[in-house]
């Protein structure tokens, strides 16, 4: 069973549905026994990074999750979900984050283009993951990118304005910027692959 995190923030609901499409078992869930059984978890989110970590803190769901991480449940965030897994973010003065990748999340350059960054975008593979065997285009809805500290940690990289990071994995933590629930066969394909890490 996967778990979509429960931590009053983003698109629960079509995630959830998503990993149901795709044949998996799924529940939302910020209770922590279900967090505790489950054999993967998504973390989710829409909307600020330094509420999304209070929330969790509030929880107590960000020391549940790095427990979970630390024994070796796989775990992927999806767009705040990624920037959260983060040490930390610069945005609205700034606040730490899960610590799960070493790096930082900053605004991002778009060098003139709109801001916050909406559309689809084609993701360039810089390694393969289990999650990710091809580039493919996704779709983003974002003002912030991650940086991670070790290049290892890249797994794909976009364009607009600047080339930022938007797909990371280190060991059993991944995390996409975009949104696979909403970026039509490839985005089901990515789900269905992490399912499979976690099954």
């Amino acid at each position: 069973m996967i778990a979509v995190i429960d931590y009053g923030m983003g698109n629960r609901r079509s995630v959830e549905k998503a990993l149901i499409h795709i044949g998996a078992e799924a529940r939302i869930s910020s209770d922590p026994r279900v967090l505790g059984s489950a054999t993967g978890l998504v973390l989710p989110g829409v909307g600020a990074f330094a509420r999304g970590m209070e929330n969790l803190r509030i929880g107590g769901l960000a020391e549940l999750l790095r427990s979970r991480v630390s024994a070796g449940t796989p775990l992927l965030g999806i767009c705040l979900g990624m920037q959260l897994l983060f040490d930390a973010s610069t945005e609205l003065g700034g606040a730490d984050g899960l610590g799960l990748i070493p790096g930082q999340v900053r605004g991002i350059q778009a060098g003139g283009l709109r801001v916050p960054h909406i559309g689809w975008n084609d993701v360039s593979l810089e390694r393969p993951a289990a999650i990710l065997e091809t580039g493919a285009p996704f779709y983003h809805v974002h003002s912030f990118a991650a940086h991670p500290d070790d290049p290892a940690d890249v797994v794909g990289t976009t364009e607009y304005g600047e080339r930022f990071t938007t797909v990371v994995q280190r060991d059993n933590v991944y995390g996409v910027q975009f949104h696979p629930e909403k970026s039509s066969t490839d985005g089901l394909a990515l789900l269905k692959r992490f399912a499979e890490v976690a099954a």
